[in-house]
Parts: C-alpha cells; sequence; structure tokens
C-alpha cells in the first residue's frame, strides 16, 4: 500500500491503445470497498464514450482553460499555457464521476448536519480506484477546469448530481523530451531509460517502452 501510494501520479499523455475491459471492472470495483458516510454509497459513474459527448467535454475544457488564462499575466501566463492539464484528445476511457446528493440510500445517516459528507464519500471511492489502477499499472488523470453546470447539460445527468471530477484513464505514453546542453533527445531517453528499467512506476515503464520502440540499447545502470 505504501508503495503504490508513493508511485501515484496524475496522468495527462496516454496512448490510444483500449484498456482491457475485464482490468478496468477489476479497478471499478473498488468503489465498492470504499467506506460511505450512512452506507449511503452515493457514487454515480458515467461512461464518456460517443463522439459528441467527448467532443462537447473537450470544448467545455478548452473555454474552461482559457478563461484560467486570462487570470495569469507576464511569465505565469505563459508557463500556464504551456501545461498539458488533460488528457482527453487521447484517453482511451474518459469517466464523470458524480454525487448523488439526493440519494435515499442510507436514509440519511450521518449526513443529516453535514450532507457535504457524500461528497466526501466519493473522493475516497476515487481514491482506491486510482490506488487500483496504478496496481494494474494504468493511469489516471483528474481533469478539473471544468463548467460543472455546462458539463451537466451536455452529458444529461440527472437533478441532483454533484460533478466530482472528470477522469482520464489509460497507458501512460511518453509523447515529449525536453533536453539541454549538448544532449540529445536520444541520449536522454536511452539513459533515463537505463535508470528505470526495474521501477514498476507507470510513467518510467512508458519510459522504457519509448526506448524500445526507438530500437535504442538499454543497458544496466
Amino acid at each position: 500500500l505504501d508503495r503504490l501510494m508513493r508511485l501515484r501520479r496524475d496522468v495527462r499523455r496516454f496512448r490510444r491503445d483500449p484498456v482491457d475491459e475485464a482490468v478496468l471492472a477489476r479497478c471499478l470495483s473498488a468503489f465498492l470497498l470504499a467506506p460511505s458516510v450512512g452506507l449511503s454509497e452515493p457514487w454515480r459513474v458515467l461512461r464518456i464514450e460517443s463522439d459528441t459527448a467527448r467532443a462537447a467535454a473537450l470544448e467545455n475544457f478548452k473555454a474552461a482553460n482559457a478563461e484560467a488564462l486570462q487570470g495569469y499575466s507576464g511569465a505565469q501566463a505563459e508557463r500556464y499555457a504551456g501545461l498539458k492539464l488533460s488528457g482527453m484528445q487521447e484517453a482511451p476511457v474518459q469517466l464523470a464521476i458524480y454525487c448523488d446528493d439526493a440519494t435515499s440510500k442510507g436514509h440519511g445517516l450521518g449526513a443529516g448536519s453535514m450532507p457535504e459528507m457524500r461528497r466526501y464519500s466519493v473522493v475516497c471511492a476515487i481514491t482506491l480506484f486510482c490506488l487500483s489502477l496504478r496496481a494494474e499499472g494504468l493511469g489516471l488523470g483528474w481533469v478539473s477546469v471544468l463548467d460543472p453546470e455546462q458539463l451537466n447539460r451536455d452529458l444529461k445527468a440527472p437533478e441532483g448530481w454533484q460533478l466530482i471530477g472528470y477522469f482520464c484513464i489509460g497507458h501512460p505514453e511518453v509523447t515529449d523530451i525536453q533536453t539541454f546542453g549538448e544532449w540529445n533527445s536520444a541520449d536522454v531517453l536511452q539513459l533515463a531509460a537505463a535508470v528505470e528499467r526495474q521501477s514498476e512506476h507507470p510513467l518510467t515503464q512508458a519510459v522504457v517502452r519509448k526506448a524500445k520502440s526507438a530500437e535504442l540499447s538499454i543497458a544496466d545502470a
């Protein structure tokens, strides 16, 4: 468990390869192991698969991201503009996860004076889901730069569901290699793969895959 927590990372660069459905189902079953106030299990998961729904979610992100950029200036704005804050264009699995604040399950136990406990319960479930994905060698990216009300309308989410987050899931991929000085990208990739070849981290495994696909020799570091 300690190793899983240490290896957890937010992933924003994905291979487009499909995720094994049995593996995904196994990871989703982690929701049922999560604590929830009054045993209400208020999490609701929408799988976003249609081109129309994905396009709407992506446009939502782009608009919200452009608005967020306006809050920065100078060097900060330049740095923000260079960040990749979602993997929505590549991730093979995309989920919108909600909290059903109107659920009757649990009969309101423990949520009468603190109804936000239902949303905290959903976050606990997402954490277990994230660790389960990591154990299977998959990455997860949590997209929060969104207009939730617009997303709810686009996805036709039921009344009373509150968006907790939009999630991109898949196998991590190396897409860019930044070099400094006299190093070239092949040298950097080859060295990184040699250093990380024994690692279990999904991001370093992606580095090793990238080096192998480039037919670089990977020596023992």
